[in-house]
């Protein structure tokens, strides 16, 4: 679009042989830079013009000259020349900002406008589209406002150029409204009219809008050329519509530019995109003289696809062919690769590659080694790079963000969403999609409820990612009953809905609920996949359904063709320990089609402990700490094993491992939520201004239940008093939480209290009893799932 204005431009003019815009040669996408001072020497010759020719003839030559320079690129050169010439003509200052604007310098063209104006030179429709052109690039909607708002006043908001223009401005910097509204207002539209719109639309992610309008240029007899297909390719990726990409294709191979590499590179991404990755590797192997651009694009389809290795050895063969080197957008592409295999090492070797060849600072290359450092658990990397970036987009911020939130650092990630919030970034849809699951772990109703009225502010509530995210967030603060509501409401419920539902009642123990929610979704035609069967496995492990979680177990294989993944092989594992049937759950375990994980030791650690299978345990714990070594749940889970059966040797040791490993036991705390407050309990909490009530509370409580001080001493010796003592549940924080409750929560309400981690056996049975003499509910949620206390009994079946 700018360079059709240029050309019309510089028509008007008679030098004409030095002014083709076709044959350039300018350089392309430079980094911002210094422009020189014009004191500097530069290689102009100025005695070359004869001081005796006449001044128009002089101005001819210095005109012919700084279009050279412009041509070449050699912006130093052209500005110098430029500020020893008569500025009077419009063509001369437009002439520097199109050199400007189309070799990166997009700040200077818009201030040399600015110059151009105050020195009361009048700009005309030729200076338009290229300053606009930068604002857009800039993008600075302020200034492009302005702009138009001068094009405006001047009688020049027709021009089919500008007009252009201001369509990609606006795309650019986010505000379609703007964009159809110069677009509507068009007394007369080219081709180039409707390819800026249906790229806008292609530009701020709405697909849809993009293909409808490719519609309504055909309807108005208008014909496509390679750029509306393009943009109509990047349509169909965003919407990962194969069927009408296929159409696409189609029409291509029946085209001119069947053999354009551009296209076919977007023909492979759009591939890529929609999962087709052997459609995308067919296309890539015909192509005879490949850039580095479609290597880029099939690299990306590998990595995209969740096929990381393939995704190496395409680089490896990009480097064997010795024609092309990889650039930024190469590493952009393959660094998801080494999060998906946790490949440390390369990707840092990666890293200092794009130090060594100067890539850094790049905004894309920074954010996407920021995501993937948070993927690999290296957050410290990855809070570095995101410091040392000498410019944040929302993008920037959403990566470090979501790296916090993966590493189960909620609170910091909170304070990072606070922060900003303080840089004056306004959030998005991808920034609460990110920050939600912090909340969730957190389980603050109050900030909640805070984050979900700011959604309904923002109108994301039509975002079903978040939508889901709200429902999670809400069943992991204990309030299952808005969970349900807001589930209700949803209009378009996907997948992603019905298993965040079929979790939400898992974790609550109420496993047929899941069972009856999930026999719903396939009466709905949802088809379920393995997310879905994780959400059912755990809801059967959860609520000792066992006939009915190896019924769907098989269910996923034989009817749906699902491979068990290793979270469906450890839900089984709970249920079988459940039974404590621990021999067939080690056979089970031998048995298994993939590599038993951490995760798969942890549930025969957890039945070991439930029914006191020391052996068992230390078989399980060994395996944990060989492959997780930083394990601290691990160490502690073991260590009170060993002081339930009173081997305080043993007890000795697994602390003097911990300290050697620099591991420290999680402080265990309660937090309980009154008006709107969150109350925080330690064990043996004093530090409350009614801990003497509480305290109170407490004994009568514990007189009630028929709970002594010690229970059981005769498998300890005297010396031992002391530890045991120390170690008495009686004062544990989710008691206090629980007395604090009962006499701060309204009759008739549920106590609600959230654990950091999981509740002990005693507290478990304390609880149980304290629901039935006092007639409460109470809901406790621990690390693991959430307790329903109700008449005595509670929804996990005594089995956690």
């Amino acid at each position: 679009m700018a360079m059709l204005s240029a050309l019309t431009f510089f028509s008007n003019y008679t030098i004409q042989q030095n002014i083709s815009l076709v044959n350039t040669k300018a350089t392309k996408n430079h980094e911002p830079r210094t422009l020189p001072k014009s004191s500097r020497t530069d290689k102009y010759n100025r005695q070359s013009i004869d001081v005796n020719v006449s001044d128009a003839r002089k101005n001819h030559l210095l005109t012919e000259s700084l279009i050279s320079y412009v041509n070449y690129g050699d912006m130093d050169n052209a500005l110098y020349l430029f500020e020893g010439m008569s500025k009077s003509d419009t063509f001369v200052w437009n002439v520097l900002i199109r050199g400007l604007t189309d070799n990166g310098f997009f700040r200077e063209a818009v201030d040399l406008y600015y110059r151009m104006c105050f020195s009361g030179v009048r700009a005309d429709k030729f200076t338009f589209p290229f300053v606009i052109k930068a604002c857009g690039e800039l993008c600075d909607l302020r200034e492009g406002e302005k702009v138009h708002a001068k094009v405006y006043k001047v009688g020049l908001d027709f021009d089919v150029y500008i007009c252009n223009a201001l369509i990609c401005m606006y795309a650019k910097v986010g505000d379609i409204e703007c964009a159809e509204r110069v677009f509507s207002k068009m007394q007369r539209r080219d081709l180039v009219s409707w390819n800026s719109m249906i790229s806008a639309y292609a530009i701020i992610g709405d697909g849809w809008s993009s293909l409808l309008c490719i519609k309504k240029m055909q309807s108005v007899g208008i014909g496509h050329d390679k750029f509306t297909v393009l943009s109509s390719l990047k349509a169909c990726s965003l919407l990962c519509s194969l069927i009408i990409g296929k159409e696409i294709h189609g029409q291509v191979i029946k085209s001119t530019f069947r053999s354009d590499v551009v296209v076919q590179t977007s023909l492979i991404d759009m591939y890529g995109k929609c999962g087709q990755v052997q459609y995308a590797q067919n296309l890539f192997n015909w192509i005879p003289q490949m850039s580095v651009i479609t290597w880029n694009a099939m690299i990306g389809c590998y990595a995209l696809n969740l096929h990381p290795l393939e995704s190496f050895t395409c680089i490896r063969n990009m480097q064997a062919s010795g024609l092309v080197h990889p650039d930024k957008i190469t590493l952009i592409n393959l660094l998801p690769s080494c999060a998906q295999v946790g490949a440390l090492i390369p990707a840092k070797s990666i890293h200092g590659f794009a130090v060594r060849r100067e890539f850094l600072p790049h905004l894309v290359l920074e954010t996407t080694l920021v995501d993937m450092y948070g993927k690999l658990q290296e957050l410290r990397l990855a809070k570095q790079v995101f410091d040392q970036m000498n410019m944040k987009n929302l993008i920037s911020w959403n990566a470090i963000i979501a790296a916090y939130v993966q590493n189960g650092q909620s609170r910091q990630a909170l304070k990072l969403f606070s922060d900003l919030i303080n840089n004056h970034c306004v959030p998005d849809a991808s920034t609460i999609s990110s920050i939600l699951p912090a909340y969730s772990d957190i389980a603050s109703l109050r900030e909640g409820k805070q984050i979900h009225g700011y959604n309904i502010k923002k109108e994301f509530s039509a975002n079903n990612f978040i939508t889901n995210s709200i429902i999670y967030m809400y069943a992991r603060c204990g309030d299952l009953l808005i969970a349900q509501q807001i589930f209700d409401r949803m209009y378009n419920k996907d997948v992603i809905s019905w298993n965040t539902i079929i979790m939400a009642y898992g974790i609550h123990g109420f496993g047929k609920e899941s069972l009856k929610l999930f026999c719903r979704m396939r009466e709905n035609d949802i088809e379920p996949n393995a997310s879905t069967f994780i959400s059912v496995l755990s809801s059967c492990s959860i609520a000792g359904l066992d006939e009915e979680g190896w019924k769907y177990f098989h269910l996923m294989k034989w009817e749906y063709g699902i491979d068990p993944q290793i979270e469906h092989y450890g839900s089984m594992l709970d249920l079988l320990g459940r039974k404590g049937d621990l021999e067939k759950a080690k056979k089970f375990i031998d048995e298994m089609s993939l590599p038993p994980t951490a995760r798969i030791w942890g549930s025969l650690l957890s039945a070991s402990r439930q029914h006191g299978n020391i052996e068992l345990a230390e078989v399980a714990a060994n395996h944990i700490l060989s492959s997780a070594h930083d394990n601290t749940g691990c160490y502690i889970l073991l260590s009170n094993m060993y002081a339930k059966a009173g081997r305080w040797e043993d007890v000795e040791r697994i602390k003097g491992l911990m300290s050697e490993k620099g591991l420290a036991k999680t402080t265990g705390c309660s937090d309980i939520e009154i008006n709107y407050k969150t109350i925080r309990f330690v064990n043996h909490d004093r530090s409350h201004l009614k801990t003497d009530k509480i305290y109170d509370v407490l004994a009568i409580l514990l007189r009630w239940i028929g709970e002594e001080l010690f229970v059981g001493l005769s498998k300890f010796n005297p010396v031992d008093l002391v530890r045991t003592r120390l170690n008495s549940p009686k004062c544990h924080s989710i008691r206090l939480a629980i007395s604090y409750g009962l006499i701060s929560v309204s009759v008739g309400k549920p106590i609600v209290i959230k654990k950091n981690v999981r509740i002990c056996s005693d507290c478990h049975d304390a609880a149980k009893k304290i629901s039935d003499i006092t007639n409460r509910e109470i809901v406790v949620g621990d690390s693991k799932i959430y307790h329903h206390f109700k008449d005595g009994k509670c929804s996990c079946k005594d089995y956690w």
